[in-house]
């Protein structure tokens, strides 16, 4: 049996313990090293239609609406409908007494009556008067008396019948009917009511399409025509109908230099009123602009920055460009120079992030 000194075993234990250390080194050392990549959200730049526009008060004006009045004079005795209440065409709205005008119309047709007997008296008397005429009986001047008393008869007759159409197209009038179909307005008046020619007895409006009167000043006259798109605004400031100009003033109001521009509107959902007055955006020009969020722009200086991923996987960096921008839309700007529609934007952690820095792209 062999036998070794302790401190030859002690040595030959340190030698292995370094052999193995070595091992680890050299796995340790095999790694990849480098910094690591920071993780960011990214989005696709896209180009979206953007206005170059200006803001005005627009007044809202129905073409269809009407102020009713009645055209005889007398009491309210009925009334048909009530306020907000859709009528079609010729509905009765409300009734005036007629019955004076129908005891007129009667009065009339019974006299007519008398004289229609009255036309055949004399037209029998002329026809026995040409008989008697022809046989040489009577001379020719009683004929003719007979004949004028016809001719009379029958004048007097046919006045009559003329007035008595005349009285009850007047009879009609009586009765209030739409003068189209529509939406009743408030009926200041009641059953009893004595009324004129002067009374207002309601308003009926057919308010499905508006008319937008919208006063440019003078000097963006060169700038508005046929066809200038303009939308109307909610009480958010969104776009809540779109219209075209189909009328432009042919001169400048004197008083406020300024140009009127009529749009038609559309209202079938029934969102804007007569009379009300909106916001309108007058649409100079429109073209396709990238768009940027604020949280993904940084101020520097007085400049503004973004950061874009270029490069794939592990490989991507960020890249700082700097922006030139117009208007905002909502909360993004409108980017003129330095994005492009298909970069990848980065959108978290801009104020970590520094031009060439590793990051890793996450959508």
């Amino acid at each position: 049996m062999l036998k070794f000194p302790i401190s030859t075993l002690f040595l030959v234990g340190l030698l292995c313990l370094a052999i193995g250390c070595g091992k680890d080194s050299s796995a340790n050392a095999a790694k990849p090293s480098g910094p690591q990549g920071f993780p960011v959200k990214v989005m696709t730049v896209e180009a979206q239609v953007v206005p170059q526009y200006t803001d005005y008060l627009a007044t809202l004006k129905s073409r269809s609406a009407s102020t009713l009045q009645p055209q005889v004079e007398g009491d309210i005795t009925k009334i048909f409908v009530r306020s907000g209440q859709h009528v079609d065409a010729g509905a009765p709205l409300l009734e005036i007494d007629p019955r004076k005008q129908e005891a007129t119309v009667n009065n009339q047709e019974a006299a007519l009556k008398s004289k229609l007997a009255t036309v055949d008296l004399t037209r029998t008397d002329l026809e026995r008067k040409k008989k008697l005429y022809s046989a040489g009986v009577i001379a020719k001047a009683d004929l003719d008396t007979s004949q004028s008393a016809y001719d009379a008869a029958r004048a007097d007759a046919e006045g009559l019948e003329a007035s008595i159409r005349e009285q009850k197209v007047q009879l009609r009038y009586y009765t209030v009917n739409a003068p189209g179909a529509g939406i009743v307005g408030d009926i200041p008046v009641r059953v009893g009511d004595h009324v004129t020619n002067q009374t207002v007895l309601t308003t009926l409006d057919l308010a499905n399409q508006l008319e937008a009167y919208v006063y440019v000043p003078a000097e963006k006259s060169g700038s508005v025509h046929v066809g200038t798109p303009i939308e109307l605004l909610d009480d958010q400031g969104k776009p809540a109908a779109r219209a075209q100009v189909f009328f432009v003033s042919p001169h400048i109001d004197t008083d406020s230099q300024t140009l009127l521009v009529k749009a038609m509107v559309p209202n079938s959902g029934m969102k804007f009123r007569n009379a009300q007055q909106v916001e309108a955006r007058v649409i100079w020009s429109e073209s396709k602009q990238p768009l940027v969020p604020v949280i993904a722009v940084s101020r520097l200086s007085g400049k503004l920055f973004a950061y874009v991923a270029e490069g794939e996987g592990q490989k991507a960096v960020a890249r700082q460009r700097l922006l030139t921008v117009g208007d905002m839309v909502g909360n993004d700007y409108v980017v003129l120079d330095g994005i492009h529609a298909g970069d990848k934007l980065i959108v978290t952690g801009v104020q970590m992030l520094a031009d060439g820095m590793p990051v890793i792209p996450q959508s």
